[in-house]
């Protein structure tokens, strides 16, 4: 327990889902913990909160009861292909993987199922991949929301710290803004930085910077618990890697500005060792936020596979660059095209089953829990939110004939570059091949094939339909932007969370978790992620870190 020199038994800091998962195990094993946040207390649960919700698990019973075969097999053969680990610093993040993968095809559903998570019953198949068996994607849907999305996943967690805060074992503190950890008795146990101007700013928006005094607090350990670089778009591109192409000259951020990689800085100055700088997570699908929260906010497009995807000058991606296939894959296209946006092209009859928002407040129907409105779903017509997003987004276009609708898609970019005869052809041919029960159109192929699936039959896929037949319309045109999401490298850790520095040796008192340790290791995604990962990262190596340093300062 805590020593009359120190203030705290462990010092916590960022109050994103895995702070709150470490704070939580601290609390319960009888640690006091300071748990420290730049953000007003309306930012708990940072980046999760926003999220969709979506937990990567292994043969489950949802999955089970939607006769989806998965094994631990299986799903670590596909960590292999996505991963692609092949540097000498993948020696943590890969032991981090394994372990994540015994995780989440073992006790990860059972634990959280105990402390109220619940999970909507059709099982999403994200990250489909779409090459060999070897290589990248998702073999079997496993992309469980959770029943609440990102609050609901949040709750529990945020429960406990504040059971830990009535038995006086957690103070939070927010508005405090580490800028420096120090040694003072061969370990990090000194923890220096500002003190913010209070601040009743919403969550998410910006809250000041302004400073109103310093503080210096002591504890035997330290969690980093900070989040990544997503909304610092300067550093995205300076650590931009170039097998993905040029930094795109204008992104979307997928995280608010908070989201600024300043933690990162502070741990590496005190002697931690940041791995896999050049592996990050941005999605190509990002539309403006008609109705933005912070800075540049946009929002991701979930699609099902039919929607026709072009480049700038209305050229088809290559195989198997299909909507909800390979993100990675696709922004390494797209940034080799010289163009940072591209195009959907679809229907009526698409849009009302196959595009989901990601983010909590764009399903309103899952985030509150309301089986009326899920139901609503299978109702005619667009969601609401996304109806909303066709009526005031600046990327969306409707219109009833093809030529009107290219006229105002060349409207929306700074130079005319798509040609309607050529766009016509295009989508000529891909009509052709839907009327035919035969095909060399693989997407053709991969919409069929989707549609054996229950889950996509019901709620994702659309029946395959000529995108010029007037029955199905109108013609709908969505301008797509880079998004920033998450960063892959970080901090490397330990199995037990425990900071490493330059030599491989552990960095005395500190511990990472989340996305300012790569979700575990420093990078356990390797180059690229299955989805439905990143909250279980943080769940998992939060949980991880708050269970090593419970031990270690017992």
């Amino acid at each position: 327990m805590t020593d009359g020199a120190y203030d705290a038994d462990v010092i916590v800091v960022g109050a994103g889902l895995a702070g709150l998962a470490a704070t939580a195990e601290l609390a319960e094993a009888g640690r006091k913990v300071i748990l420290l946040e730049q953000e007003p207390a309306s930012g708990l649960g940072g980046q999760a909160h926003w999220s969709f919700g979506g937990l990567f698990l292994v043969d489950s019973p949802e999955q089970r009861r939607l006769r989806i075969r998965d094994s631990h097999e299986l799903a670590w053969q596909d960590w292999l292909g996505s991963a692609g680990f092949d540097r000498p610093e993948d020696h943590w993040p890969r032991k981090w993987a394994e372990a994540y993968v015994d995780f989440a095809a073992g006790e990860k559903r059972a634990w959280l199922h105990r402390q109220g998570v619940r999970f909507f019953p059709v099982v999403g198949w994200a990250e489909r991949g779409g090459y060999e068996a070897t290589g990248h994607g998702n073999s079997v849907p496993r992309f469980h929301i959770t029943w609440g999305t990102g609050p609901g996943l949040v709750e529990p967690f945020a429960r406990r710290v504040r059971a830990g805060a009535a038995r006086g074992l957690v103070e939070l503190r927010f508005r405090h803004r580490v800028t420096g950890l120090a040694r003072s008795a061969g370990a990090v146990d000194t923890v220096t930085g500002d003190v913010l101007e209070p601040s009743d700013a919403e969550r998410g928006t910006p809250s000041g910077r302004e400073v109103a005094g310093a503080f210096e607090l002591r504890a035997q350990a330290v969690i980093i618990t900070s989040g990544g670089i997503g909304g610092n778009h300067d550093l995205v591109r300076a650590n931009w890697p170039e097998r993905l192409g040029r930094p795109p000259e204008r992104m979307l951020s997928g995280v608010p500005a908070h989201v600024d990689g300043l933690m990162l800085g502070v741990t590496e100055a005190a002697g931690g060792r940041i791995i896999n700088r050049d592996r990050m997570w941005h999605y190509t699908e990002g539309v403006d936020n008609w109705n933005p929260v912070w800075p540049r906010h946009g929002i991701r497009i979930l699609s099902g596979p039919s929607p026709l995807w072009l480049d700038a000058r209305g050229r088809r991606l290559p195989v198997p660059l299909f909507p909800g296939f390979d993100t990675l894959g696709t922004l390494e296209h797209i940034m080799r095209t010289g163009h940072d946006h591209t195009w959907f092209v679809l229907t009526r009859k698409i849009i009302e089953k196959e595009f989901t928002l990601s983010g909590s407040e764009q399903n309103p129907d899952l985030t509150g829990r309301s089986v009326r409105d899920v139901i609503g779903r299978a109702l005619p017509g667009a969601p609401g939110p996304v109806q909303a997003f066709m009526d005031r987004g600046a990327d969306f276009i409707v219109e009833r004939s093809l030529g009107d609708l290219v006229r105002r898609m060349n409207q929306l970019t700074k130079e005319p570059l798509l040609d309607e005869a050529a766009l016509r052809r295009e989508i000529v041919a891909r009509d052709r091949e839907i009327t035919n029960s035969f095909t060399k159109d693989l997407q053709v192929t991969a919409m069929r094939g989707a549609r054996k699936y229950l889950g996509d039959r019901l709620i994702r896929t659309a029946s395959p339909h000529r995108l010029l037949d007037p029955e199905a319309g109108p013609l709908i045109a969505v301008r797509l932007s880079i998004l920033t999401r998450k960063t892959l490298g970080g901090l490397e850790t330990d199995l037990s969370s425990r900071v490493l520095t330059e030599s491989g040796e552990a960095l005395p008192g500190v511990y990472a978790a989340g996305e300012a340790a790569g979700f575990g290791g420093g990078g356990v995604h390797g180059y690229r992620s299955l989805e439905g990962t990143f909250l279980g990262g943080c769940i998992f190596s939060g949980r991880t870190a708050g269970r090593a340093a419970a031990k270690a300062v017992g």
